[in-house]
C-alpha cells in the first residue's frame, strides 16, 4: 500500500529524528493538503500495538505539515507510556495520521458514535481525548470512560462532552 504524503511527512520525520537527533523542515513549496490549520494527531504501532500516539485537539502551529511534523516526533520518543523509539524499529513501524475537525460541544451521548466521533472530556481545566474507530471501543460510554481515565477526570465530576471527526491517512 502507498503511503499518503501526511503518512509519508510523519515517516521521514521520525527517521530524521530517531536517527540523527535532527527536526526536518517543512515541505516546500507546502502540498495543499498540508496548508490548513487542524489538530493532528500521530500514531505508531508496531506488530500491530500501539507504540506511540501524541497529537493536538486543535491546532497549535501554523498548519497541518507543522503539527504532523511536532507530533511526529513526540509520538516516537516522548509519549510517556513507551520507551523512545530505536533505528531499529523504525522499518517495523505502521504510522497513521489523524486529521480532526473542529470540536463541537454535545449534550448527551445520544450525539455520539463510537466509530463516526472521536470523543474530548473537560473537567475542571483537565482535558481527555479518544479518537474514533479504535479496536475493542464500540461504544460512546466506553470512549468517554478512556477518556476520563486519560485525563484524571472522576466519574462524578461534572464535565463538558466534545465530538469530532477524523480523517485518516495510512
Amino acid at each position: 500500500m502507498t503511503e499518503s504524503s501526511l503518512v509519508k511527512l510523519a515517516r521521514e520525520t521520525i527517521e530524521a529524528y530517531v536517527e540523527n537527533g535532527k527536526t526536518i523542515s517543512v515541505p516546500s513549496p507546502l502540498p495543499k493538503e498540508l496548508s490548513a490549520r487542524a489538530g493532528v494527531f500521530v500514531s505508531l504501532k508496531k506488530g500491530g500495538a500501539l507504540r506511540g500516539c501524541i497529537g493536538t485537539f486543535e491546532p497549535t502551529t501554523e498548519n497541518i505539515a507543522c503539527e504532523i511534523i511536532a507530533n511526529a516526533v513526540s509520538a516516537s520518543v516522548r509519549d510517556p507510556r513507551f520507551p523512545p523509539v530505536k533505528a531499529d524499529e523504525l522499518s517495523e513501524l505502521e504510522i497513521s495520521v489523524d486529521v480532526l475537525t473542529k470540536p463541537e460541544k454535545v449534550s448527551s451521548t445520544k450525539e455520539l458514535d463510537a466509530k463516526r466521533y472521536g470523543v474530548i472530556v473537560s473537567a475542571r481545566g483537565r482535558k481527555g481525548l479518544l479518537l474514533p474507530d479504535l479496536e475493542g471501543v464500540y461504544t460512546p460510554e466506553a470512549q468517554i470512560a478512556i477518556a476520563m481515565r486519560k485525563s484524571g477526570i472522576g466519574e462524578n465530576e461534572a464535565m463538558e462532552l466534545f465530538r469530532f471527526e477524523v480523517k485518516r491517512y495510512h
